[in-house]
């Protein structure tokens, strides 16, 4: 489809005169065939074959010009014979079957084949260099963003461009991103909502493409995550001591990052804090038993929370077993204590990277 979709959009493209064979609105039969309509006569046929046939054609690939001349083309048209019509579809198939590899067009659709093959820098420098402006739907690559991304753009753009995002993005999206604005900042993009009604098509379209090219000359970060978020991971499975070490050093250098950072940890002493109890059985069960009852037997003190809490979400019976096994493990070293609640806390974040499980946050 994606090829006899291509080969429609060189149709439509050919600079013959759009009404080289525009003999009638009527093609009676024994019109001529074929040979007698243009290439835009034709395609306009496959399409509305097609389209009759409940067959779904993403004619937004095609450039905005090409989407006028076949509905142009179309509403010219009215009946086409049976011999005329089997006539254009062999042509048709045989140029399709005749493609052995198509390429897409243009520089875009290029990195569009290689993305995630190449880095995105290189993907950035070629742009930049190249001069690539967005082609097809902005509103489909806005949207395809992630909300850190589009969140500064509601922050910095007037309320007018922001009431226009937030109406093109999913429902979920833009009530996430609408609840990170400060209160009055998104009273006033909720309110310009109201008032997008009257925008022209043309303009929404502009706005997406400003947006989109905007978005894109973003310079690339060296980074996937934030400095909170890389900090944080590396304490999660620092020895406890070099943690409460480094968090002491930052509250005295930084405080707020400091705080920000204890948000962002997530340790074996969180687990009652931040793991639902009816997720308990999802991460015991494919984790190493030994590992499990070494975790708990280590986790004294104030850890005892949360060997209590994860017992606690068990059977009677499968808790009982696991307690007995503990007593009879004895006293645990110190560093093997702490590999084994550090594998419990990676199977966690496993489990969350795959969606099967969801932290909660502190206040929650």
């Amino acid at each position: 489809m994606e090829n006899a979709l291509a080969t429609l959009g060189n149709d439509m493209a050919l600079p013959e005169p759009f009404g080289a064979a525009d003999t009638g609105d009527i093609f009676p039969p024994g019109f001529g065939g074929p040979k007698a309509l243009t290439r835009k006569q034709k395609a306009a046929i496959i399409v509305r074959l097609l389209l009759a046939e409940g067959v779904q054609l993403p004619l937004t690939a095609l450039t905005e010009n090409t989407q006028e001349d076949l509905t142009i083309q179309m509403s010219n048209m009215r009946f086409v014979d049976r011999a005329t019509l089997k006539s254009v579809v062999d042509e048709f198939v045989g140029e399709i079957e005749d493609v052995g590899l198509s390429f897409p067009s243009g520089l875009e659709g290029a990195l569009s084949v290689l993305e995630g093959a190449i880095s995105p820098a290189t993907a950035a420098r070629i742009r930049k260099q190249g001069g690539v402006r967005h082609t097809g739907n902005p509103w489909e690559t806005i949207s395809g963003l992630g909300t850190e991304r589009l969140l500064p753009v509601l922050e910095e753009e007037s309320v007018e461009i922001a009431a226009v995002l937030l109406s093109k993005l999913k429902v979920s999206t833009a009530a996430e991103l609408l609840g990170r604005l400060p209160g009055p900042r998104a009273r006033r993009v909720a309110y310009a909502v109201s008032l997008t009604g009257s925008i022209e098509p043309d303009v929404v379209e502009k706005i997406g493409r400003s947006l989109a090219e905007q978005l894109d000359a973003q310079p690339m970060k060296a980074f996937a995550e934030g400095p909170v978020e890389r900090v944080g991971a590396i304490l999660n499975f620092s020895p406890a001591a070099t943690r409460d070490e480094v968090l002491d050093g930052l509250d005295q250098d930084d405080a707020a990052f400091a705080n920000e950072v204890r948000k962002a940890i997530f340790t074996f002493a969180n687990i009652p804090q931040r793991l639902d109890p009816r997720d308990v059985p999802k991460v015991t069960k494919d984790l190493d038993q030994v590992v499990l009852i070494t975790a708990l037997t280590a986790a004294t003190g104030e850890m005892a929370e949360t060997v209590d809490f994860i017992l606690g979400a068990m059977s009677k019976r499968m808790a009982d077993q696991i307690r007995e096994e503990m007593e009879n493990l004895g006293n645990v070293k110190a560093k093997d204590g702490e590999e084994a609640m550090s594998a419990v806390v990676a199977a966690i974040r496993e489990l969350e990277a795959a969606g099967e499980v969801l932290l909660l946050a502190e206040d929650e």
